[in-house]
């Protein structure tokens, strides 16, 4: 009986083991092969990046180059500038430095490529370049030089000693001690010339992109947490104060805030809301709930959202699109002044489709962008603005409206809705110079 079992057992065991052994060889083989192509895409990010750095550097000493009154070739140059910033940037991102301290050269190289494109998309002819511009130029072509000339001195090392990627990223995943690895060496090294670099003059369009939103920028007196609470309740018709928890953020820096939370009678709902320290001003507002399913038109819901809006305090706010998802509709909604829509003065209002609530407000740009604004009259009419229109663009709305443009000024524009191509845009016509400042394509 015992040799009849080992007679069938032993080729079937003998099988079974030799299956094992090829499994786990093509897990091994699936897995190097992974390794290696994770490996390989790194190898290729890094040695691009070296190339477009050193592409970067001597782009700004092209662009320097040419006589000033060459605007054309500037501007080609200043293109080729941003672009070749751009794509470092990107190469930066898909190597694992996630872990390692080298923002301070992604927010350079970000400066370098908002500085060009700010200054290649104007008119260079009307407005040249500055002697501060040239200066910058000037600085950045130094700069770029010797981060180049870094780069390339760690690339060398990783040709001569064929160093891996894949152990940079195990030492950064695993915390492990990296002082012997020469690429995060390297790195490291790079980021800490470039945070000594003295201050560059960046201009106002680029500095106003970094510029952070601080208290400090508010007026009004600094709120107690009382006083804070005493808002909350009124805001969310809260009728025993006693309830809410107000918790102060920040306490001595220039983001000083407060967050406020509140249980809903009836229910295990909390809701939740910032208020800026200075000037206790709504920062956002959050009243959660589950939306099973949409019973309102979103007609309907627009109407809740502008009846709550009026209510408290956002009146004159104009809605002006929206998004759908999970049963709930948020719509965007910009200031307006004599007639004219605010858009960088904008804030977002969420209303659940069962019932109408509204679930969320979202008003941090309106806190900071909310001012009496001194607007000019238009230099163009209408109708002269309309001729920069698409002859097959077929106009169902036109307004004025102020917004942001490329080099982050606010600027006068005739805003024209409707179709062209199947879709559904907005064209913003400055209405000063009747060139196009922002297309926005609209859901249909």
């Amino acid at each position: 009986m015992y040799h009849r079992l080992s007679a069938v057992l032993f080729p079937v065991m003998t099988l079974m083991f030799i299956g094992s052994i090829y499994w786990g060889y093509q897990e091994h083989q699936e897995k190097n092969s992974i390794l290696i192509k994770a490996e390989n895409q790194y190898q290729r990010a890094f040695h691009d990046l070296s190339y477009h750095v050193e592409q970067l550097h001597k782009e700004l000493g092209s662009t320097l180059a040419v006589n000033s009154t060459s605007q054309a070739y500037q501007r080609k140059g200043l293109v080729n500038v941003w672009r070749l910033t751009s794509q470092a940037q990107n190469e930066i991102n898909q190597l694992p430095l996630t872990l390692l301290p080298f923002n301070t050269t992604e927010e350079f190289l970000s400066k370098i490529a908002n500085f060009a494109y700010k200054a290649s998309v104007r008119d260079l002819a009307k407005q040249p370049l500055s002697e501060d511009e040239y200066k910058t130029l000037k600085t950045l072509y130094k700069n770029s030089d010797e981060i180049a000339g870094n780069l390339l001195n760690v690339q060398s090392k990783v040709l001569a000693n064929n160093l891996r990627w894949m152990d940079v990223e195990s030492a950064l995943a695993t915390e492990k001690s990296a002082q012997d690895n020469t690429i995060i060496d390297g790195f490291k090294t790079v980021d800490k010339k470039v945070s000594e670099y003295p201050e560059i003059n960046w201009g106002p369009s680029v500095a106003s992109m970094y510029q952070k939103r601080s208290v400090q920028m508010l007026g009004g007196k600094k709120m107690t947490a009382e006083e804070i609470k005493k808002l909350a309740a009124e805001f969310a018709s809260i009728k025993d104060p006693s309830v809410i928890r107000v918790v102060e953020n920040g306490k001595g820096t220039e983001y000083e805030s407060f967050s406020v939370s509140a249980p809903i009678a009836g229910s295990d709902r909390m809701i939740q809301m910032d208020f800026t320290k200075q000037g206790g001003q709504l920062v956002w507002y959050m009243n959660p709930k589950d939306v099973a399913a949409s019973k309102l038109t979103v007609d309907k819901a627009e109407k809740n959202a502008t009846q709550f809006l009026n209510a408290h305090g956002y009146k004159g706010m104009k809605l002006t699109n929206y998004d759908e998802y999970n049963n709930v509709v948020a719509f965007t909604a910009v200031g307006s002044q004599q007639g004219v829509l605010i858009y960088p003065e904008k804030l977002i209002v969420k209303v659940a489709l069962d019932d109408g609530e509204v679930t969320g407000l979202q008003a941090n740009d309106y806190v900071y962008e909310h001012h009496k604004r001194k607007i000019a009259k238009p230099k163009l009419s209408s109708a002269e603005a309309r001729k920069a229109l698409n002859p097959g663009f077929k106009r169902t709305n036109e307004g004025l409206a102020i917004i942001m443009n490329d080099l982050g000024k606010e600027v006068l524009c005739y805003e024209f809705s409707g179709k062209i191509n199947g879709g559904k845009y907005r064209i913003y016509i400055n209405a000063d110079n009747g060139t196009e400042e922002s297309i926005e394509q609209l859901p249909k």
